[in-house]
């Protein structure tokens, strides 16, 4: 699944692991309730800052993320604990369909 950072938890989320770079903005670590920040799986900071989540950009951004991830022992872990249950890929961007968390679901999901 997929949550803006910022939203409620839910009993529904399963595990909740941030994959952003940078902590969220004004979110106390407390109220976050986040299971795991994997941080390296998020964009690096060049390609973050070249997509600057421009709509125009996405399809490329998508095919440099995933060449980014190539090989990522991060990506890798991603898909082990997406294996072993529910998680909720958290997000602090307000574009919720353009972001490395939608990217990420369907590395992990390609039917999504």
């Amino acid at each position: 699944m997929l949550k803006r950072v910022y939203e409620p938890a839910a009993g529904t989320d399963g595990e909740r692991i941030l994959v952003d770079r940078l902590w969220p903005r004004g979110l106390a670590k407390a109220e976050a309730k986040i299971d795991l920040w994997l941080k390296d799986v998020a964009p690096s900071t060049e390609l973050r800052r070249w997509f600057g989540h421009d709509p125009e950009k996405w399809a490329g951004f998508k095919k440099r993320y995933r060449a980014e991830l190539k090989g990522s022992a991060a990506l890798s872990e991603l898909r082990a604990l997406s294996r072993r249950g529910d998680i909720t890929l958290l997000y602090a961007s307000r574009d919720e369909e353009h972001n490395q968390a939608v990217a990420l679901k369907q590395m992990l999901d390609p039917k999504t």
